[in-house]
């Protein structure tokens, strides 16, 4: 049976993205439906994965391509290598959309010949020679190898000769000059003239496609977005048009809606007599879209009914590419459109309002990890700034940095530490790395559809483009507006929302949710199974927690509480104290501080859940450490030598070396797994005794003011039930004491956290004792991999991702086949001895999106995590429930079937 693999674009009948790739489905949906799409075809991304076992196209794939450019050569009328010349466009296109990661190229089917045969159809010699040179330039650069810079030099050569400054002021013979020297170059660079032969540039440019799968900045894009690398790419090779004809003719991109803030109506870009690179490139800044009215209305038209339309037939909105040839409109292509966040949210709403979506619909649209850009501050209104230019605002937020010329400075800078900005002329795909490690994105030149624009957008940074004020010396790394001169490492500050360019440092505002956000969270609200808590170890962060939709507190972290620098001495007092009354006096000081706490934190959750982990770290960290006490030691040891009589000395070095003696005491050679948690409590019980008092004293207190505290105590590290059993006797001993002594009865269910794998394994024991579980996915990964977070994340786990070995770093994204089965296994065990147990977890992976649909598929209560990741938790909670709906939907189908 012979392979498919070439699918004319008239040919698919149910189009799907990941044979045809995104840009190939909507083509060939486009050409179904009779939109103005140049003739082509696409060859699968299955392809792609042949080509690169083998490094080359098989003969069976050349033949099938042989016979797809006849059926366009009999559409158009034209001949490949012929006359008129067959021209078309070789282009990338992969199942989930990449902009700028992949390699294109244009004009193909350019040589000595075809090119006066252009030349005399069209009665316009320059313009053909002007495609030509463009072919050699992006054929050398994407297929050869031969670096842009190289063709951009004599480009900049020839015009100097000429005395014009724009590529346009060259002549037919100034560009047939270009032409020869563009060909010397190749000559030179590779051993080998460029092809003349059509088909021989057409397979070349295809397999260059493929290869441009595995490029380095396409992998960071895949990285950075989490697009696996099996996909592969599909290739569309489409009959050119051509929007470099003249004044009549043009080229442009356009979203059906604003893909930065979601406001209706078009949004793009174009440039008069240009062919579609120029539009990204950020080469020439274009023209809005809105002023193709005054010079072409009839297409300006057409163009806005077509934007309708295929708005209407994804039901989305659409990032189309499009070009005008003398006067005719064509579709080049049309995708699902990248937005910032701000823009997914509004635009969700709204579909739903103007009856193009139901709410479901909206809940899945929105990428949960876009709400990040929601939730961070933006620059404070109020501040007093100095505003040193104005450019497009091409993707909102704020960042503030020093300065950076080049990608990998941006990188180098952000690796040490420092907060960075990436300020170029324009960006290009290789400078992916830089944006990733950037704050922000200024540029000078490009409009809102360039390069930086779009990739910004996608990951969420602040960027700023087509700022033309701006004079950027890479070469001295000095940036210059007017009469301020700045450096690489001078800080500047940029408002993507508004386009304002900052000297130095700004304050920023802490975010509220919109209403549109508010309303898609409500609706996520009525979707989700999965209640959402949050981690907060303060009043504020409980009462911010409550504002973002939290459903109660599910990690309070007592240990935060005694860092503040008014309690470390009274708890080095109790760490340090030699005799049980001397502890109980510090226990004593302690204890109105820790009821202050947890009054605060009930209260601002009053009527919902709190779940409050006694003290947890080993008492060691709350000490001095031990190199700093050792030559401090030995420093007060010398002074004392020569000065004897001095008593504050001889005092200093009396404690110092109390000190440094409790420290070694109490220092451990692996922490963690060391005297800490439940252990701490069961050897040193007044301390726990004292925290769980504090608890129902504050709960008592408040039950005495109108409110309605419900406390959860939360006993860590458990590995044994006994463990859990004994300290459960605790709780509940001082609980009837405080019963006794304010006359209030007091509900606290009393659970563990289960941060050890025989915890897991014992669940169906420990679940006797404990009335909740709350997993600390933290250290579970931890001690199911045998990992040192700090070690493995500062030593190798990258090199472990990077290199496959992992699919994601497990402290981030929950390990479901490791630690997720232990996560499994003890709600299974636990609800076996307890059916009503209340199970969650309170680790990081508690709000991140992949974590939370494991949950949820794990049939958990809740999850818990930082409070500014309770929007995004809700929203991925209903978008989890909404995945196991379908999933049963499509099982029983089966069974249907």
């Amino acid at each position: 049976m012979t392979t498919v693999w070439v699918y004319g674009f008239d040919q698919a009948a149910e189009p799907d993205k990941y044979v045809l790739g995104g840009k190939g489905a909507n083509l060939a949906e486009m050409t179904r439906v009779g939109l103005p799409v140049p003739p082509g075809f696409t060859i699968p991304t299955s392809a792609c994965h042949a080509y690169q076992k083998v490094n080359q196209l098989t003969e069976e794939m050349k033949q099938q391509v042989i016979d797809a450019i006849a059926r366009v050569e009999e559409t158009v009328g034209r001949k490949f290598g012929g006359n008129p010349p067959l021209l078309v466009s070789v282009r990338s296109g992969a199942p989930i959309s990449m902009p700028g990661m992949m390699d294109t190229v244009l004009n193909l089917g350019l040589n000595d010949h075809t090119v006066e045969a252009l030349a005399e159809e069209m009665g316009n010699r320059r313009f053909a020679l002007d495609c030509h040179r463009r072919f050699i330039q992006m054929f050398g650069d994407v297929v050869l190898g031969i670096h842009s810079i190289r063709f951009e030099q004599i480009l900049d050569d020839v015009k100097s000769i000429a005395g014009v400054k724009t590529d346009q002021e060259l002549t037919a013979d100034d560009l047939a000059q270009v032409i020869s020297r563009y060909k010397v170059l190749v000559e030179r660079e590779t051993g080998e003239a460029f092809p003349e032969d059509p088909f021989t540039q057409l397979f070349m440019a295809i397999g260059a496609v493929f290869s441009s799968w595995d490029n380095p900045r396409a992998k960071v894009y895949r990285k950075v977005h989490e697009i696996p690398d099996s996909l592969g790419t599909a290739v569309n090779v489409q009959t050119m048009v051509f929007g470099n004809l003249g004044d009549d003719s043009g080229t442009g991109v356009a979203f059906t809606r604003n893909p930065s803030t979601g406001a209706r109506g078009v949004f793009g870009e174009y440039l008069i007599n240009a062919q579609g690179e120029d539009v990204v490139a950020g080469i020439r800044t274009p023209q809005p879209i809105a002023h193709l009215r005054d010079e072409m209305p009839e297409v300006y038209h057409q163009f806005i009914e077509l934007c309708n339309t295929l708005e209407q037939h994804y039901k989305d909105v659409q990032d189309i590419e499009f070009t005008i040839q003398q006067g005719h409109l064509y579709l080049l292509q049309t995708r699902t459109a990248k937005r910032t966040a701000e823009a997914a949210v509004k635009i969700a709403v709204a579909l739903v309002e103007e009856g193009v979506i139901d709410r479901a619909t909206a809940v899945s649209r929105v990428d949960p990890d876009q709400l990040d850009q929601l939730l961070h501050p933006r620059l404070d209104p109020n501040a007093k700034v100095q505003v040193i230019a104005t450019g497009l605002p091409a993707s909102p937020g704020a960042a503030s940095g020093v300065i950076t010329f080049t990608a990998d400075d941006a990188e180098t800078r952000a690796q040490s530490g420092e907060r960075v900005l990436l300020v170029r002329a324009e960006t290009t795909p290789e400078d992916i790395h830089g944006i990733l490690a950037a704050e922000g994105i200024l540029t000078s030149r490009g409009g809102m559809t360039s390069h930086a624009a779009v990739v910004a957008r996608g990951m969420g940074k602040p960027c700023i483009c087509g700022c033309d004020s701006l004079q950027i010396d890479t070469v001295s790394k000095m940036l210059r507006v007017g009469e301020t001169v700045l450096r690489e490492g001078d800080l500047l500050s940029i408002d993507g929302g508004t386009g304002r360019v900052i000297v130095g440092d700004v304050p920023l505002t802490q975010p509220e949710l919109s209403e549109e956000l508010n309303q898609l969270l409500d609706w996520a609200d009525g979707i989700r199974r999965l209640g959402v808590r949050a981690n907060a170890d303060t009043p504020e962060d409980a009462l911010k927690s409550r504002q973002f939709g939290a459903g109660g507190v599910g990690l309070c972290r007592t240990e935060h509480m005694f860092m503040a620098a008014d309690r470390v001495p009274v708890v080095q007092q109790m760490i340090l104290a030699e005799t049980p009354i001397d502890r109980q006096d510090a226990l004593d000081q302690l204890l109105p501080m820790q009821q202050g706490d947890f009054y605060g934190i009930l209260q601002a959750m009053d009527g919902l859940p709190v779940t409050i982990r006694l003290l947890d770290p080993p008492l060691h960290e709350f000490l001095p450490n031990l190199e700093k006490l050792i030559a401090r030691e030995a420093m007060l040891r010398e002074r004392s030598a020569w000065d004897l009589d001095n008593e504050e000395t001889q005092s200093d070095l009396s404690a110092a070396t109390q000190m440094l003696r409790r420290v070694r005491e109490l220092h451990e050679q692996n922490p963690m797994l060391g005297h800490r948690g439940c252990r701490l409590g069961l050897t040193h019980p007044e301390v726990y005794e004292m925290q769980v008092r504090a608890i129902f004293q504050a709960t008592a207190e408040l039950q005495q003011h109108g409110y309605t505290p419900k406390p959860e105590i939360m006993i860590p590290l458990v590995g044994h039930v006994e463990e859990l059993h004994r300290m459960r006797k605790m709780v509940e001993e001082v609980r009837q004491a405080v019963e006794g002594e304010t006359g209030f009865s007091i509900n606290c269910p009393v659970g563990t956290m289960i941060e050890v794998p025989r915890a897991a394994l014992t669940a169906a024991e420990i679940a006797k004792e404990a009335e909740f579980f709350s997993f600390g996915t933290n250290d579970l990964t931890q001690t199911t991999f045998g990992y040192s977070r700090d070690d493995a994340e500062g030593k190798f786990l990258h090199q472990y991702v990077d290199g496959g070995i992992l699919p994601q770093n497990p402290f981030q994204v929950l390990d479901a086949d490791g630690v997720g089965q232990l996560v499994a296994m003890g709600t299974e065990g636990g609800r076996r001895t307890r059916p009503n147990l209340k199970v969650g977890i309170c680790g990081e992976h508690g709000g991140e999106k992949r974590s939370i649909a494991f949950c949820d598929e794990t049939g958990l209560d809740y999850v818990s995590c930082s409070p500014f990741r309770v929007p995004l938790a809700r929203l991925a909670a209903a978008q989890a429930a909404l995945k196991q709906a379908q999933s049963r939907t499509n099982s029983v189908a089966s069974v249907t079937h």
